[in-house]
């Protein structure tokens, strides 16, 4: 398994800190949409 994600993060377009950048991202705008929709 390990080398298959040794694989994967060779063949990475970005750095993986972009991708958890990224990630962090999304999470944050799901949460904000999460609270604005019960809120109403």
């Amino acid at each position: 398994m390990s080398q298959v994600a040794a694989e994967f993060v060779r063949e990475l377009p970005m750095p993986a800190i972009a991708y958890g950048l990224v990630t962090f991202g999304i999470f944050i705008l799901f949460l904000y949409l999460a609270l604005r929709l019960d809120r109403d």
